[in-house]
């Protein structure tokens, strides 16, 4: 190697250990890289924010370094530009002039923290696996059951409900937890309240040692409406498949969101109270009779849920996969349930 090749080395090395101790003093919180060059000389590379590797990857780091020689062998002191177009590479400018726009002032205490921000964002929505994010959701629709996979309408039975005013009511606690890129699962708890509005407004509940029993009630009076209602705890686990990435849940009134979104999955709840009540006029005003009973209800309630959403509006439909009655104590049926989620 010729003495001219061996001086430009020399400055070259220099220049790089003066950029590098230069760097190095201004860092607070880095992440250091030494990269041993000869005997005496060495490259440190500091990195604040794991954005700017992306950037370092488009740099011609030969031109770059060519310019700081040619500073120091002309004596020049001056700072090179934060950016400069001759050492990115074309194809990344639009990244570039973003990446640039945020990190224009280095001292700026005030973009520091936004850059933070921003690099806590990337992770919690794309690395965060498993991160769970809580919201209060209310269930609100129509409940009704099958016997034999028919309405019991259609054999004119007495225990069988109008579709409207046969309201299903939920309140619930959700956890979203983030499982991969467009996968979560809605976990949680809530109670669910049962309205079984029945067709015939003078049907009187009743239980005996063996059975309940639904019948005309025979009092003469002028009814106006019959009905049973069941209360439940409950708990939920919904693997949902959210194709618009969307880490919190999709609200009614957000209007946001574009992709379609849809879960399915079982859930669980305990019965901790029921009652009958009939609403009815004797020659005055109204008057209601309430008979707080279990009516050999099963304690347990399991089935399915779908959820289906697009935008900011969510439908759900449950399946009672269990009978409402214990076997062989009431009618067979199943009851579902059906609505928008808020």
């Amino acid at each position: 190697m010729d003495k001219t090749n061996n001086g430009m080395n020399k400055r070259f090395y220099i220049a790089l250990l003066l950029v590098a101790i230069a760097g190095f003093s201004n860092a607070q919180k880095r992440d250091t890289v030494i990269v041993e060059l000869a005997k005496t000389s060495k490259v440190i590379f500091t990195i604040q924010d794991k954005k700017d590797i992306e950037i370092l990857k488009q740099y011609d780091f030969q031109k770059l370094f060519q310019d700081i020689i040619n500073k120091v062998e002309k004596g020049d002191t001056t700072a090179l530009p934060q950016k400069d177009s001759a050492h990115v590479a074309s194809t990344n400018t639009e990244v570039d002039d973003t990446y640039w726009h945020k990190h224009n002032h280095d001292n700026d205490d005030d973009e520091d923290d936004d850059n933070d921000d921003d690099w806590a964002s990337w992770r919690e929505n794309y690395t965060h696996w498993g991160k769970s994010w809580q919201s209060f959701n209310f269930d609100l629709g129509i409940n009704n059951y099958l016997s034999k996979g028919k309405f019991p309408d259609g054999d004119n039975a007495a225990y069988a409900v109008k579709p409207w005013g046969s309201w299903y009511i939920a309140a619930n606690s959700i956890q979203r937890s983030r499982m991969g890129k467009n996968f979560f699962l809605d976990w949680g708890i809530g109670v669910s309240w049962y309205n079984f509005k029945f067709d015939n407004a003078d049907t009187h509940i009743s239980k005996t040692d063996n059975e309940v029993v639904f019948a005309p009630d025979t009092r003469g009076y002028n009814y106006m409406k019959s009905k049973l209602m069941a209360t439940y705890v409950n708990a939920s686990f919904i693997p949902v498949l959210d194709f618009s990435d969307h880490n919190k849940k999709h609200r009614l009134w957000d209007n946001k969101g574009e992709s379609f979104r849809i879960g399915l999955g079982p859930y669980i709840g305990y019965r901790i109270g029921s009652h009958s009540k009939m609403v009815y006029k004797d020659h005055g005003p109204r008057e209601k009779d309430k008979d707080h009973d279990n009516f050999y209800l099963n304690n347990l309630r399991y089935g399915a849920r779908l959820q289906v959403g697009f935008r900011s509006t969510d439908l759900f439909f449950n399946y009672d996969m269990n009978q409402l009655f214990s076997h062989n104590k009431g009618p067979n049926l199943n009851a579902f349930s059906f609505g928008i989620v808020f």
